[in-house]
């Protein structure tokens, strides 16, 4: 972009308006309409895209309000990440009368040129609000990012009914990918990398994990997520004394190793004997509330020894607890509502509860609180 006064950089005309901005641009055409693809300098977002006044009512908006909790960490995201962070583009719109120029007449390169925008004009986004706040926050902190850009596609304002419809168009078809294949191409977090080593480098479990969905179908032949294996992960690694990468791979996978040999129906599903379905619908050990359940469990034990053979010994008496969701004496309540399974924070505890119950172990405050609530009928 460039800024400038009455002398266009590409041809010998001069203009009369006053100061301009100048993009390089490409133009294109949807649902009939103009609009065009630029790039801006990332130390220039802050001053050229602005928010819809948030003391405005909601239909005098043409965005949703910033939620000023998300924008720390986006920026954090950015610092972090100087060499390899990405942002899609941002959409904006802008109200004032623009004119573009083609480099060519004919040909592809008519929709290549240079875009001129008076200075007067006054840009909105539609969708990209956060992004912006955070890169106005990461430039305070990292002053260099600024020459680097974002890419920005430009519709032409044709008024706050037309941006707001936007905003609920762009917004319309927008689903957050799930957390199992988050956990798949995430190779940031160190969590992510665990997990899937501790699930790809086993033949049993990479056998029976789903690596894409957090929800697995009635006819699928996985009987556990990626996503499950995560919060088991992040459960059971918590505070756990090994700085090493590799040690702490090698815990997670001893640990559930030893924890699939007490539950003798996931074998049966990977020898064909019986199917993921029979097994999911009749037990309650192979859910995500089960696994992220013995994970906290786990972590007692590692946190108390890292000896194999003791928490091995201990983790034996997994066999004694009855699994069957039909047992609603002992899951309803707790790891089931109304014979449904439950994720919820709270019958996370009251499971773990169970299982600490049934290996001889003491409850923690948490789940002694829930533990008394649900004794009180206040689960």
């Amino acid at each position: 972009m460039v800024l400038h006064e009455g002398r266009e950089l590409t041809t010998a005309k001069v203009r009369t308006t006053g100061f301009e901005y100048v993009f390089p641009a490409l133009r294109g055409v949807q649902a009939g309409r103009e609009y065009f693809v630029t790039m801006c300098p990332l130390r220039l977002i802050p001053r050229l895209f602005v928010f819809d006044d948030e003391e405005l009512a909601p239909e005098m908006r043409a965005q949703r309000s910033l939620n000023r909790n998300r924008v720390p960490e986006i920026a954090r995201y950015m610092a972090q990440n100087p060499t390899n962070y990405v942002f899609s583009a941002l959409t904006a719109s802008v109200d004032a009368d623009v004119s573009f120029e083609s480099f060519t007449e004919t040909g592809s390169n008519e929709r290549v040129g240079i875009l001129t925008i008076p200075m007067s004009a006054k840009f909105v986004i539609n969708d990209g609000q956060h992004r912006r706040a955070a890169i106005q926050q990461a430039l305070s902190e990292s002053p260099h990012l600024g020459d680097e850009t974002i890419a920005i596609v430009l519709f032409l304002d044709v008024g706050l009914k037309r941006c707001q419809q936007m905003f609920a168009d762009l917004n319309r078809y927008a689903i957050r990918p799930a957390k199992s294949i988050s956990v798949l191409y995430d190779h940031r977090d160190e969590m992510s990398a665990i997990t899937r080593v501790t699930v790809f480098k086993s033949p049993f479990y990479s056998d029976l994990t789903e690596a894409e969905s957090n929800n697995l179908a009635a006819r699928s032949r996985k009987l556990f997520t990626l996503s499950g294996f995560y919060n088991a992960n992040k459960a059971l690694l918590d505070g756990v004394a090994e700085d090493s990468f590799e040690r702490r791979v090698d815990l997670a996978t001893a640990f559930w190793e030893t924890v699939a040999r007490q539950f003798p129906e996931w074998g049966q599903v990977r020898n064909r004997e019986v199917s993921a379905g029979e097994v999911r619908r009749d037990f309650i050990h192979s859910h995500g509330i089960v696994l992220h359940a013995i994970g906290k469990v786990g972590n007692s034990l590692l946190r108390q020894t890292l000896e194999r053979r003791t928490w091995e010994k201990t983790l034996k008496r997994l066999d004694s607890i009855d699994w069957h969701r039909s047992n609603s004496n002992l899951w309803e309540g707790r790891a089931t509502s109304g014979g449904r399974v439950s994720k919820s924070t709270g019958n996370v505890l009251l499971t773990t509860a169970v299982i600490r119950k049934a290996l001889g172990m003491e409850l923690s405050a948490d789940e002694q609180r829930a533990e008394n609530a649900l004794t009180r009928g206040e689960a």
